[in-house]
């Protein structure tokens, strides 16, 4: 693991950085497997060593942190529109997936709840749970939900988890004050935060279960 983040690390120094975590943001949609958050809290690392802020050697360039949250979260919401697109068109072939998946239709419901009572909690949260982000931008495609209920929403949350990511990665690094330490460190409150985020979209159902 540490010497993936070091290989990436090397990245950081150039602008294909931007493009790099862009193109993961934009393709863990559909695989969620890549590994975006690690590439964000690793570029947001070498910001806080080349601002002075962390341990070690100072690189002549290292990534800008407006620039960064802004290449994530615009990925972020692109992955998210062209999956609810697909689920749009998807047909009788997507109808039959969703109809053979109870997590699938558990997300169609919960979300249609919340967007017909004015909110979007269930989107935000949504992006930082594991494949969450995945499930519920094909869940509002399929049941044909109003881009102008899903898209402002989905735009909050990429944006959310952007600057949250960025936001770990320069800070754990600038406070523990060693590089790898740092990414470690935020890597874990990353992945504590996906689960509890998963744990809070499993109970919303429930409460509402019991509230009924």
């Amino acid at each position: 693991m540490l010497e993936s983040v070091e290989q990436v690390g090397s990245l950081t120094a150039s602008p294909w950085i931007y493009v790099l975590v862009a193109g993961s943001v934009l393709l863990d949609v559909f695989l969620p497997l890549l590994p975006s958050g690690v590439l964000v809290i690793t570029a947001a690392t070498a910001a806080a060593a080349g601002s002075g802020a962390a341990g070690g050697e100072v690189p002549r360039q290292v990534p800008d942190i407006l620039f960064l949250i802004l290449s994530a979260a615009t990925a972020s919401v692109l992955g998210d529109v062209a999956v609810y697109r697909l689920a749009w068109r998807g047909g009788d072939r997507l109808d039959r997936a969703l109809a053979r998946s109870r997590r699938l239709r558990g997300a169609q419901e919960r979300l249609g709840s919340a967007l017909a009572r004015g909110g979007g909690t269930l989107v935000i949260l949504a992006r930082f749970a594991p494949a969450g982000r995945s499930v519920v931008s094909l869940g509002a495609g399929a049941a044909h939900r109003r881009a102008r209920d899903f898209v402002p929403w989905s735009a909050l949350a990429g944006l959310s988890w952007a600057a949250y990511s960025t936001a770990l990665g320069y800070f754990g690094a600038s406070w523990l004050g060693t590089r790898w330490l740092g990414t470690l460190v935020s890597l874990a409150a990353l992945f504590g935060a996906g689960a509890g985020a998963a744990y809070l979209v499993r109970r919303r159902p429930a409460e509402a279960g019991a509230q009924a």
